[in-house]
């Protein structure tokens, strides 16, 4: 360990070097993540009091998909993800749009009127992909490396419940009010599956356990508020418009380049979508405030003997 002498004549460690892996998927634009570096710096100095140099933190971009390797093996010290893992690497396996259409229709995600066999479908394409992530991480951390995961979920076995997926249900009702005014078809919504998932507990407990090389520090749920809890009253006129736009904001900039890609809407149609997703999610949240429930997990890679003072430090975002 790397000891020096403070001004004071105080012993204290020296800091030491950090690598820092930001991951995406290829068609992020890591250049404009790049340009944000040097102001990161400078805030770290100016308002955190920290003069960690860049050459103290080597920061570099790792294109590809979290679901496989991405890493040599025993190479990271700490792993951390928000808001990743409740996407699925695809659509559960039988209900692409060109293979099942009309087994959901009217919805773009589970809920009460799903058949079970959807339902199962994507519990299934879940375990696949958690069980994947969780190998892979568990061969590039380094022995007592740490990992936080932090996404959204939901309390009960029960997958339909409405923590778990009713802004999907209110995002297809908002869909179909296009079908009746005959700004896209039918079919399109019928043909669309959301690549999403909320586990609960009990699923993220067994693929853990089964994978086998962690030990599950922290499991803790938390409610959040759709709208952050920004807006206090949502009774009158005003508050259910301002919370219906701010949730509609929010989940507009995640789905919008999915919902492009199926439906190919044009820009004022798809203005008008998330104008009337804005006030149907008003009028709800208006009558009951639900909860998004959000996961944050710690583990622990397995190990007899733990030694992380003789290597940098390696981090991996996502």
């Amino acid at each position: 360990m790397d000891i020096v002498r403070a001004t004071s004549g105080h012993l204290r460690r020296r800091v030491p070097e950090f690598r820092l892996f930001f991951n995406d998927l290829y068609s992020n634009d890591f250049n404009s993540l790049s340009m944000l570096l040097p102001a990161f710096y400078k805030m770290l100095k100016e308002e955190k009091g920290i003069g960690l140099a860049p050459s103290q933190c080597f920061i570099s971009g790792v294109p590809g998909s979290f679901y496989g390797r991405l890493f040599p093996s025993n190479s990271l010290h700490f792993v951390y993800s928000f808001s990743s893992l409740h996407w699925l690497s695809q659509v559960p396996v039988g209900l692409e749009s060109y293979a099942v259409k009309h087994l959901n229709k009217g919805k773009v995600y589970i809920s009460k009127s799903s058949p079970q066999s959807m339902v199962n479908a994507y519990s299934s394409q879940f375990q696949a992909d958690f069980s994947q992530f969780i190998k892979s991480r568990s061969q590039e951390l380094v022995p007592g490396g740490r990992m936080v995961l932090s996404f959204l979920g939901r309390k009960s076995i029960d997958p339909t419940t409405e923590d778990g997926c009713y802004q999907w249900e209110l995002l297809a009702e908002a869909l179909m009010s296009l079908v009746k005014e005959g700004l896209t078809e039918e079919d399109k919504v019928a043909s669309f599956n959301a690549p999403y998932y909320a586990p609960c507990a009990e699923e993220l407990k067994v693929e853990i356990l089964k994978e086998g090389s962690f030990i599950i520090d922290r499991l803790e749920a938390f409610e959040v508020d759709w709208d952050g809890g920004a807006v206090a009253d949502t009774h009158n006129e005003q508050g259910k418009m301002m919370v219906g736009e701010r949730v509609a904001k929010t989940i507009r900039a995640v789905v919008e380049s999915m919902l492009e890609s199926h439906f190919r809407l044009g820009q004022d149609t798809m203005d008008v979508l998330f104008s009337k997703f804005a006030e149907i999610v008003g009028n709800h949240l208006s009558k009951t405030r639900t909860k998004y429930i959000n996961f944050v997990i710690s583990l622990v890679r397995k190990a007899s003997h733990i030694n992380l003072e003789a290597q940098p430090m390696d981090v991996f975002l996502f």
